[in-house]
């Protein structure tokens, strides 16, 4: 199995992308808009993925936050909120506002499971700063970090709930970036202990069962290299001081915070310490030369993935999606 979660260029595979992806074996897959069309069209292209690989518990990962980052959407997907209006209710009712959150999240994870998709980039604990780019924005669950971290949990619970695994992200923490990673590096200056509240949520919450690194310098831990290519981040920062032990991965190794060809990119995050790297632009020569540059996963990425995947084996429980959303809505409207 390699060390890579690749990107698909469209709504179904190619015959280039078959033949590829049966040679290579990757870890798992991740979907976008381009390849989300309808609910059928989508079941049929996870089973094919599915059936490529071989495993029933195969990672196939999407990024359905709510709000502005959703790849299912309406008409064919039901609308979710932004994180904040978790945030804003959490100011009025905190008890409330974990039990919005948490029916959110199982309600995504039964979406997703319909359309045979297992795993969601969800939740962020990255600590929303003042001044800072709005890449984070309002896809933060606060600016507290207790807050975030509740938050956070009740999503995690969520997802489990409806049969889905949750991703924190973007470890060691996005929310004092001042410029949008998709396009160029952010450099955090920040103390050690200016940083103690970004580490916070994760530290909290780091039996999640998957995480995903930002693609941030933190000038105090490692000058040179941004944190999802850095070992002494990961190993350090990640692994030893937030305790984090599950399943890691990059942020989407095709963003230009990162230099070099791609497959230097991806090639420098698994050597770093990810478990995979995640190539996500879907372009079939990119993937072919990253694949030439990585290795197998280790047996202790391996071992992580197989843990976290075994949320997605459980049928999910609850409510059905009608009533989760009902529920949610009526605790949103008590702001």
């Amino acid at each position: 199995m390699q060390a890579a979660i690749y990107g698909l260029s469209g709504p179904v595979l190619t015959n280039d992308e078959r033949d590829f992806f049966r040679d290579c074996d990757p870890a798992g897959y991740i979907l976008f808009r381009r390849n989300c069309v309808d609910p059928d069209q989508l079941r049929a292209l996870t089973e094919s993925l599915r059936e490529l690989s071989g495993r029933d518990n195969l990672p196939i990962l999407i990024d359905q936050e709510g709000g502005r980052v959703a790849r299912l959407r309406p008409p064919e997907w039901p609308e979710f909120p932004c994180a904040w209006k978790f945030a804003e209710l959490y100011e009025r009712a905190p008890v409330s506002a974990i039990e919005a959150a948490r029916v959110d999240a199982q309600a995504i994870a039964l979406v997703l499971r319909d359309v045979g998709v297992t795993v969601d980039a969800l939740p962020l604990l990255d600590v929303r700063q003042p001044q800072a780019n709005e890449i984070i924005g309002d896809r933060a669950l606060g600016s507290e970090p207790m807050q975030v971290a509740a938050l956070g949990r009740a999503m995690l619970d969520g997802l489990a709930s409806g049969g889905a695994v949750g991703i924190v992200k973007h470890m060691p923490g996005h929310g004092r970036a001042l410029v949008d990673s998709h396009h160029e590096l952010p450099v955090v200056t920040a103390s050690e202990d200016e940083l103690e509240p970004d580490l916070e949520p994760f530290a909290k919450l780091n039996w999640a069962p998957m995480g995903m690194m930002a693609h941030v310098v933190y000038t105090v831990w490692d000058a040179e290299r941004p944190a999802s290519q850095s070992s002494v981040v990961i190993e350090e920062i990640i692994r030893k001081r937030i305790g984090f032990d599950g399943f890691l991965m990059s942020d989407d190794s095709n963003m230009n915070a990162l230099t070099g060809t791609q497959a230097e990119r991806a090639a420098a995050c698994v050597a770093a310490g990810c478990d995979v790297a995640l190539p996500c632009n879907g372009v079939l020569s990119d993937n072919m030369a990253i694949a030439e540059a990585l290795g197998d996963i280790t047996p202790q990425g391996a071992e992580r993935l197989r843990q976290a995947m075994l949320i997605a084996e459980s049928p999910p429980e609850g409510p059905p999606l009608e009533e989760l959303i009902a529920k949610r809505d009526e605790l949103l409207a008590l702001v």
